[in-house]
């Protein structure tokens, strides 16, 4: 899941962004062929072919439990699963579509998603979602709306995997602390008891995973955004954010974390008992490391005004082939209706179903306890910016974090600068996508 999201925070998106609109697949960049109610395909026997990044652990979720049933369940459909690297997905896909080779379904995360539909490489999906029955009301809030680029829907749901707070029991117990902090004020409370234990409670790291989405966490929280509305402006650097990151900071002036934390050093930190607490994604759930520690998962505390959690989202696509077969874009849909009203187990992969009915079933929490504190968390996650290119001025937000951490600048100048060359991409983006 990791690599999965690292792909779609940026990794092996500038190939995409610099194919630029030349020689689009504009040609086919709406509808799809006939969906039956309720996402029946009942036309010919069609092979549809399915791009995903799912090459690890998920794997095994993903092709014999889902797709192989799937296949089994429908005599004019095979799909025909196609795993690679999600930074493979990015350099391929988009050549692939316009040469009319590209797949009949595909998923992306959600940041992707409006530069992919800025190039007309997906095809406009509203009738098809519509046809599904899908609203924006199926999902937790906010996700739905990510697949909407320039008022056509690109994009159904497929899973959302929220930041949480990773708690050590036994390390936290060192200090005295049997419960689990919820606001700025227990979390204080708890780093102090720690720090006169000798331990520093909090690893806090420079890196995308896992500063920058807390970074993102605590400037929502602190009533703050990333962007303005129209993306044509960085907000990180505004109070909000300023307050976010000197938090973040302090963590380490008054001894609660170390200096230059290394990439994944505070969840190594976590599982070898040197640390407490550990901000990370559900995705960690899996982690068979965890398997033997005293631990447990609760939502992300309260440290400014208002709850707020970062999140990702993975989105069912239909790529804008040339030539493009609409009996097998219809029997996507049949596939995409199919997996998210079967997508129970894919719970088992560390992602949490985006289907409400789904996901809020008293089964899931009775199967997965270890899910619950993140279901919790959804009415108040927030999602990946929607803009074309936006990865490129996403990845500015982690160089000023690391900037921060370790000395180089204060957190405001840090920002600042940040958001000064975020700015100019921003320009560049309205005037290679058109906004």
């Amino acid at each position: 899941m990791k690599k999965a999201l690292a792909r779609g925070l940026g990794l092996g998106l500038a190939v995409v962004v610099g194919l630029g609109l030349a020689g689009c697949a504009g040609s086919g960049s709406s509808g799809g062929g006939d969906v039956g109610s309720g996402g029946k395909y009942t036309g010919p026997k069609v092979e549809i072919t399915f791009w995903n990044g799912w090459t690890g652990g998920a794997a095994p979720v993903l092709v014999p439990k889902m797709i192989q049933k799937f296949n089994s369940e429908h005599k004019n459909i095979v799909v025909k699963d196609v795993p690679q690297q999600w930074a493979d997905i990015g350099a391929k896909m988009p050549l692939a579509i316009k040469a009319g080779k590209g797949p009949d379904v595909a998923v992306l995360h959600g940041d992707d998603l409006a530069t992919y539909a800025a190039q007309h490489l997906l095809l406009k999906a509203d009738t098809i979602v519509k046809s599904l029955g899908y609203t924006a009301d199926g999902f937790p809030p906010g996700v739905y709306d990510k697949g909407n680029y320039k008022g056509a829907q690109y994009a159904v749901p497929w899973s959302v995997t929220p930041l949480g707070l990773f708690v050590n029991k036994d390390v936290a117990s060192k200090g005295g602390v049997s419960q689990v902090p919820t606001d700025q004020t227990s979390y204080a409370a708890a780093l102090n008891k720690l720090k006169g234990a000798g331990v520093q409670g909090e690893w806090v790291d420079g890196y995308v995973f896992t500063g920058t989405f807390e970074f993102e966490s605590l400037v929502w929280q602190f009533g703050g955004d990333l962007y303005n509305k129209d993306v044509s402006k960085a907000t990180f650097n505004s109070d909000a954010g300023v307050k976010a990151l000197t938090w973040m900071n302090d963590l380490i002036s008054k001894g609660y974390s170390p200096k230059n934390v290394a990439q994944d050093g505070n969840i190594k930190a976590l599982l070898a008992g040197q640390t407490a607490y550990n901000w990370n994604g559900v995705w960690q759930t899996t982690n068979d490391a965890f398997k033997g520690l005293n631990w447990e998962a609760a939502p992300v505390p309260q440290i400014g005004s208002q709850k707020a959690v970062w999140s990702s989202s993975t989105h069912w696509v239909f790529p804008a082939n040339k030539g493009q077969d609409k009996n097998k874009t219809a029997a996507a849909a049949t596939f995409v209706k199919w997996m998210n009203d079967n997508s129970a187990d894919w719970a088992s992969t560390g992602e949490l179903p985006a289907d409400n009915t789904v996901r809020n079933a008293p089964s899931m929490v009775q199967k997965y306890p270890n899910l619950k504190p993140f279901i919790d968390e959804l009415p108040y996650a927030h999602y990946e910016t929607v803009s074309p290119g936006i990865n490129e001025a996403n990845a500015l937000i982690t160089t000023a974090i690391n900037e921060a951490l370790t000395g180089k600048k204060s957190p405001k100048q840090a920002l600042d600068d940040a958001a000064s060359q975020a700015d100019q991409i921003l320009t560049q983006n309205q005037a290679k996508y058109g906004g």
